[in-house]
């Protein structure tokens, strides 16, 4: 039997042209060693180049007008180099790119690079090789403003034209919950009210837009020329937004113009603040009526506040009774669950005990908490001297004698017994100004806002007071006081951060 061979395909050798060694043959018949010491596939790529480093801020220079920020040795440092090097790399294929070991304080960086480039009519050559880059100094634009005290193009100026500014207390948790701050290259608090700075016109309009959606306010937009090139025909602005939140306080007795009132479901013009949200909610002491009030609402029919917490007096409560069933006309607004209307009897609180004084009987809506022997602060209409041309057009029968504004809780306990805090924006300092006295048991005021208000504990963030929390457990047989309900529960309550924490670290460890 004939069995079929199938020859096998040999590839001959050569001798190299230059070394004789024997190699495959090729287009020049050289080996991979005489053809690279003849080519050089590196020619025109430079073997030294420079990186600029702000010092102030630590970030790279990323032509043609980005900075970035990276570490030694890292591949963000990396992606930086090899744009260095983009153009002089367009003619051969980047296959390998490492970093070489430099002192830390050098200021030299190497990256040992592996190319590949097509040389001779298709033979391929591999070659590495290390490029040497040095760091000078330059500062950024962002550096270099803020060295020259020139460091801001937009400012947000914030204000309330109010004697108590509250709200702004309010504010800045708002801001520190939702971190709509962080790009301000400064905060500055002034007498009036608040300033942001901001490198950027963008991120001043995003805390424009954040403010309006927070608050009821309106503001208004101004620029100012720095510098003009004629040349380029090119204008350099300072931008400013002037901010004014409503000149209303939790609190606050406004009185309502007539039109708006009836608005609201026919309530009375003389209504209370209950608080300052995103808008401003009002409630009729002598209907339980409540109306919200939009910012555009407040600007187009504005009102003003009867009173400011200064012209508060303190009344004792002799007696209340419950009201039942109240006939309300028709057509009225939303009426509160949790308030309970009640007439309530009043003296000043320092004519306690004379017997030639007698009660005053006012309709308050407080009657959920209000007994027999406590002191209430209210506003009192008979001998208050008011401006308010809306006011003055009121019938007198529809005026009351007295509106109830809150209840007088010991504040000296009420403050000992608090377990929670509150991060501040600014350090060592206050956002509405210099720590006065006023100033601060103004935002002593505020804590105890939040602790009777649910709805306004839900939109910021309140944090666990751990050395008050285990005091008090220390100290539990310690005498039990009034306070108000709807107090913060521990589960609202959050745990601060801690870096140092020793649990963490022991697990850190383990690991």
């Amino acid at each position: 039997r004939m069995e079929s061979f199938s020859p096998s395909l040999t590839v001959g050798r050569v001798a190299c042209c230059e070394c004789g060694v024997a190699i495959e043959p090729n287009s020049v018949n050289m080996c991979g060693a005489c053809l690279r010491s003849r080519v050089d596939i590196t020619e025109g790529i430079t073997r030294t180049s420079t990186l600029y480093l702000c010092k102030f801020c630590n970030r790279y220079f990323v032509p043609p007008s980005a900075w970035m920020r990276a570490e030694l040795e890292s591949k963000e440092l990396l992606s930086i180099c090899l744009k260095k090097l983009k153009p002089v790399l367009a003619k051969v294929r980047l296959t390998d790119a490492a970093f070489v070991w430099t002192e830390e304080h050098s200021k030299r960086v190497k990256v040992k690079l592996t190319i590949q480039k097509e040389v001779l009519s298709g033979t391929i050559l591999q070659q590495s090789f290390i490029v040497e880059f040095s760091i000078h100094s330059q500062m950024c634009d962002e550096c270099r403003r803020a060295e020259a005290k020139d460091f801001w193009r937009a400012c947000v100026q914030v204000r309330q034209r109010a004697e108590f500014k509250k709200t702004l207390f309010y504010l800045e948790q708002l801001l520190l919950k939702h971190s709509a701050h962080g790009h301000a290259t400064g905060v500055k608090p002034v007498p009036t009210g608040i300033d942001f700075f901001y490198a950027k016109l963008q991120d001043a309009r995003r805390l424009v837009d954040f403010l309006q959606s927070v608050l009821p306010c309106k503001y208004h937009y101004a620029q100012e020329l720095v510098s003009h090139d004629t040349k380029n025909n090119t204008y350099d602005y300072k931008h400013t937004f002037c901010v004014e939140i409503v000149p209303i306080c939790r609190d606050n007795v406004v009185c309502l113009p007539k039109q708006l009132a009836q608005s609201f479901g026919n309530m009375s013009q003389i209504a209370l603040c209950l608080r300052v949200s995103n808008v401003v909610t009002l409630i009729d002491p002598r209907t339980l009526q409540m109306a919200d009030v939009q910012g555009i609402t407040f600007w187009r029919d504005p009102f003003e506040s009867l009173c400011n917490p200064k012209m508060l007096t303190s009344f004792y409560v002799m007696d209340v009774e419950l009201v039942e069933d109240l006939h309300r006309g028709v057509g009225h607004g939303f009426v509160s669950k949790k308030h309970q209307l009640a007439d309530v009897w009043l003296v000043r609180s320092d004519q306690v005990g004379n017997n030639k004084v007698d009660p005053v009987c006012t309709r308050s809506h407080l009657g959920h908490l209000l007994q027999p022997g406590d002191t209430v602060l209210a506003f009192d209409l008979r001998s208050a001297n008011t401006n308010n041309s809306v006011f003055d057009a009121m019938k007198e029968e529809n005026i009351p004698d007295i509106v109830i504004v809150r209840k007088v809780f010991d504040r000296t306990k009420r403050a000992a017994r608090r377990t929670w805090k509150l991060k501040r924006l600014v350090v060592d300092g206050n956002i509405v100004g210099r720590e006065t006295g006023s100033v601060i048991d103004e935002f002593e005021r505020f804590k105890e806002e939040l602790e009777e208000d649910q709805e306004m504990r839900e939109k910021i963030n309140i944090y666990k007071d751990n050395e008050k929390i285990s005091r008090l457990a220390m100290n539990s047989e310690e005498e039990e006081t009034e306070l108000p309900p709807d107090m913060p529960s521990i589960d609202e309550m959050l745990d601060e951060l801690n870096l140092d924490d020793v649990e963490m670290a022991d697990e850190s460890l383990e690991e």
